[in-house]
């Protein structure tokens, strides 16, 4: 069956993130003048302005804390469909505590699903060489 969701676009500021995540493996944007990790991925440092961006390759096993999460019961999107309850995650990243990246939790019950939980990143075929990273219990 074909991948019925909207499927990431990628651009000129954030292709490097998404074609890591079809490699299975996750790039973080970082200033070069500041340090501070900027995600989402932009043209400049939302911390301080510099356009000095290099890609932090932080790996294929990504390990998080959730930081905070809801539970959706109802499909907001056409594809969504056959996804409720569906836990939607801000994920504090182990190597990057300052990075929060929201994605789903997969292969658990929402009621298991609590602050602190530790996670790991998966990665979900959308399509052929396409990937979404994603949560699952670690």
């Amino acid at each position: 069956m074909d991948y019925q969701k909207p499927i990431p676009l990628k651009n000129q500021d954030n292709h490097p993130y998404w074609d890591a995540a079809d490699r299975r493996e996750l790039l973080i944007q970082k200033c070069e003048s500041c340090q501070h990790y900027s995600h989402p991925p932009g043209p400049a440092c939302a911390k301080c302005g510099s356009t000095e961006l290099s890609w932090e390759n932080l790996g294929s096993e990504v390990k998080g804390t959730v930081y905070s999460f809801i539970v959706s019961y109802r499909p907001f999107l056409p594809g969504f469909q056959d996804d409720p309850p569906l836990v939607i995650a801000t994920v504090e990243l182990e190597k990057a505590p300052q990075v929060k990246l929201i994605a789903n939790v997969l292969d658990c019950n929402p009621e298991e699903v609590n602050i602190g939980m530790n996670v790991k990143m998966t990665w979900q075929d959308i399509k052929e060489g396409r990937a979404l990273p994603q949560w699952i219990p670690a």
